[in-house]
């Protein structure tokens, strides 16, 4: 049995139906046994969820103690209602656990602009908290109560040892449609006992983020709702990690990197209506935030997600989004490889269309993992991210499904 959330030292979990989504489980728990060093990135819309908004204020100290999110109503542009929605978790959950409100992350995902079902949130959650178990269970019915569109739980488990110490680092994340860099773009939490000074880590955490959840998308729309949050409760008993120079910050920030990498590539994965995984790499830039502009231009091309999912070559396509990235570069010095994740074909070559087999290009896009590359030869900066095509079942999706 593969390890997952509940293997992290101290953190229990539980995700119960409470009737707000029909069949599904739509109330997810995730509690510290002690207070957490707890870090968090929020979302960049201008329209900001209930939940979000109180979360932002309790994180104020960077510490907490439970996660708890509902699911089947994203609790955004609700109003007063939805605000005094948000509170009363919080108030529900802390009164129930014995702890301070101010130590509850609250989170919400579904339907926005619903009135928030309150009463049916708050009795859920004074019947399943006292159920909160360390049962492998247990995690599983966590990462499966915060889905929405998902078609699968997103996990992901490390053990790994830092400074003679083992710790442990655990996360679940959701994620289908309105999937785009600027995080946060989706759910993600994640718990680690390692214990780690709470300013390091959120500098870390936004570190990590900018190099994984902001580097993907799906359909180009930031979520009302969505955060990354990363809680740490020194269960492990390693000495604190206080500096970047400390070498285990150096091995928790690899591993941490690993973790949200997994679990992107996951959420893009499950894309709503993709066919296609598509990673996507600028290398040799001038600088790193030129190759970053330059895969979300590329990575958001409508056109390009069309013609990826049409097995079209259409290298036009790619460089014009390029073209369109807002920063400069050579493209008389640029080649481009086009392929599958593990054959790609040069189809441009110092900005001059290279001799390729059309047939056989179409044939290699058939595959459902595909890259694409792009090498500016400027420079010695380097950046990955990934998307998914564009189907008509994602059309068809959201044509009919309200989110």
């Amino acid at each position: 049995m593969n390890k997952n959330i509940t293997n992290v030292r101290g953190i229990k979990c539980w995700g119960a139906h409470t009737g707000v989504k029909s069949l599904r489980r739509d109330l997810s728990l995730i509690y510290s046994e002690v207070p957490a060093a707890t870090a968090a990135v929020f979302t960049q819309n201008k329209v900001v969820a209930e939940p979000v908004k109180l979360t932002k204020k309790h994180l104020k100290d960077q510490s907490a103690q439970i996660i708890v999110c509902n699911a089947g109503n994203a609790n955004a542009c609700t109003g007063e209602q939805g605000a005094r929605g948000a509170q009363a978790m919080a108030d529900t959950t802390a009164e129930t656990l014995g702890i301070k409100a101010s130590d509850v992350v609250v989170a919400s995902t579904g339907i926005i602009g619903e009135p928030f079902p309150t009463d049916e949130i708050v009795e859920g959650l004074k019947q399943n908290l006292p159920k909160l178990s360390k049962k492998h269970a247990a995690g599983s019915f966590a990462a499966n109560a915060i889905l929405t569109t998902d078609t699968f739980a997103k996990e992901g488990f490390l053990e790994f040892p830092a400074d003679g110490y083992e710790i442990n680092l655990a996360g679940i994340a959701k994620g289908s449609g309105m999937i785009h860099p600027n995080m946060a773009t989706m759910l993600s939490f994640i718990v680690t006992d390692i214990n780690i000074d709470n300013k390091l880590l959120q500098a870390l955490t936004k570190e990590c983020v900018d190099e994984t959840f902001n580097m993907i998308t799906v359909d180009g729309d930031t979520s009302t709702n969505d955060m990354v949050v990363v809680m740490a409760n020194g269960m492990a008993e390693n000495d604190k990690i206080t500096s970047k120079k400390d070498e285990a910050y150096t091995v928790f920030r690899e591993k941490l990197m690993e973790l949200m990498t997994h679990l992107a590539k996951l959420i893009v994965s499950d894309g709503e209506g993709a066919s296609k995984f598509i990673e996507y790499v600028v290398k040799n830039a001038k600088r790193k935030d030129v190759a970053k502009k330059l895969i979300r231009a590329i990575s958001d091309s409508t056109l390009v997600k069309t013609a990826m999912y049409g097995r079209d070559p259409n290298w036009g396509r790619i460089v014009g989004a390029a073209g369109n990235a807002g920063v400069a570069f050579d493209y008389e010095k640029a080649d481009l490889y086009i392929g599958s994740a593990q054959n790609q074909v040069k189809v441009l070559e110092d900005g001059k269309p290279a001799d390729i087999n059309r047939n056989a290009m179409k044939k290699l896009l058939r595959e459902p993992d595909l890259k694409i590359i792009m090498d500016l030869k400027a420079g010695k900066a380097h950046a990955t991210g990934w998307g998914s095509d564009l189907t008509t079942d994602y059309v068809l999706f959201n044509s009919v499904y309200t989110t």
